[in-house]
């Protein structure tokens, strides 16, 4: 058995390697085309866009977020904005009345029937050729959309194009850990890009081409997670989506371990069950790098931890398990005796040098995620904070979002 478990081991690490070094080589390929443009730029052509504001309980920063919409750099003849309120139960309505006025405004009221039907309700009342969405959380920066535009411009085949998340009004530890995380996640997406083999279409002001609902139908509730789900049909039907790496949009995040907590079992259970809706284009050649590197690289990851956490359980109870015998056997004394490690039994200088290797290259994602962001090559508290904070939590979201997808239990929004 302990022969079973070493070899998943060293498989494991070996594919945790090869990950990494699949995306620094992608980068060395594609380096000179990551292009960061400061200040404004101009389109030869200014199309139409709408952009629905999907509004439940978030009378905090709707407001701001509406704002930052109407300080886009971009037409404001061009610029369609759709407020839908989801059925609120606290002062959102409040706060979005206060544009009722604007021309370039429309103000919606509905029960409450999830995020993928206020979208939906954008889309019937849509009249451009563009579709975007800005979750009530977040704010756009002014040059966003002209940049996210100008990829449509330059290539009539691309059908989505997704912008550089970020955090902002970071405070607590949690928030600090996601930080990092988020830059990482720029670096990440960017890479996915060049493969073409991106699988979520995030919330803060993806933009379509109207085509894509058109040809494939509106959003579906995709486990509560529908801008993965349409990334997926998206694919399975070859539509090009793309990643703006300096087209920033500043989102909140969770302040504490248990609403990060239920966020992310949210999108784990997405990602598992989406997955499964979609197992026909796994390993599925004619998918591209979609099917045969970002789905299995996902299960993979899932597993790995999974793995991981339960041989730390296992040897932590088996520690537990042995001195509780010593203590049977020998008394109090032998409860105090620190455990020896005996190096003769380890490979240290392989084993040491792939673990530097793997934290190297997911501080190189962290760094380079971060001079995209922000323009800076530096390293950052929230680094440290990534580490010690997602190792403790990972493991849990990802053990109950298995656990929810056995016994079919849908977990919570918030």
């Amino acid at each position: 058995m302990a022969l079973i478990f070493d070899v998943i081991f060293y498989i494991l690490i070996f594919l945790s390697v090869f990950v990494q070094v699949f995306f620094l080589v992608t980068f060395l390929e594609n380096r000179k085309k990551i292009i960061i443009r400061n200040g404004k730029i101009t389109l030869k052509h200014y199309p139409a866009v709408t952009i629905t504001v999907p509004c439940w309980n978030e009378e905090k920063t709707v407001y701001k977020t509406v704002r930052s919409l109407l300080a886009l750099n971009y037409p404001k003849d061009k610029l369609k904005i759709i407020l839908v309120d989801d059925g609120s139960t606290d002062g959102t309505n409040n706060a979005i009345s206060k544009f009722t006025g604007y021309s370039n405004i429309q103000i919606f009221h509905k029960e409450n029937g999830g995020k993928y039907t206020a979208l939906n309700l954008g889309l019937e009342k849509m009249e451009t050729d563009f579709f975007g969405c800005l979750d009530a959380d977040s704010f756009a920066d002014p040059e966003s959309l002209v940049r996210i535009m100008s990829y449509f411009e330059k290539d009539p085949s691309i059908m989505a194009v997704a912008p550089s998340v970020t955090v902002c009004n970071f405070k607590t530890t949690i928030q600090n850990a996601q930080k990092a995380e988020y830059h990482m996640g720029v670096y990440f997406k960017k890479m996915l890009g060049f493969l073409g083999a991106i699988n979520v279409t995030p919330g803060p002001l993806t933009i379509f081409r109207k085509k894509v609902f058109d040809d494939l139908g509106p959003y579906r509730h995709g486990h509560n997670t529908e801008d993965m789900e349409i990334a997926y049909r998206m694919q399975k039907n070859h539509y090009k989506i793309e990643h703006c790496n300096d087209a920033f949009v500043y989102t909140n995040t969770p302040s504490s371990i248990k609403k990060l907590y239920k966020q992310r079992l949210r999108w784990i259970y997405g990602f598992i069950n989406n997955t499964l809706d979609y197992r026909s284009v796994l390993f599925r050649k004619k998918y591209g790098n979609f099917s045969v590197f970002t789905l299995p690289v996902g299960v993979i990851s899932i597993f790995s931890v999974s793995f991981f956490f339960s041989r730390i359980i296992y040897n932590a109870s088996d520690f537990i398990g042995s001195k509780i015998l010593a203590f049977d056997t020998l008394g109090w004394s032998s409860m105090f005796q620190m455990p020896r490690l005996d190096l003769f039994f380890f490979n240290v200088r392989s084993f040491s040098f792939i673990i530097i290797l793997i934290y190297f290259l997911v501080i190189f994602a962290m760094l380079f995620g971060r001079k995209m962001a922000e323009g800076k090559w530096a390293f950052s508290l929230s680094m440290f904070y990534f580490f010690p904070v997602f190792a403790f939590c990972s493991p849990f979201w990802l053990a109950k979002a298995v656990y929810n997808t056995i016994l079919k239990r849908r977990p919570n929004w918030r």
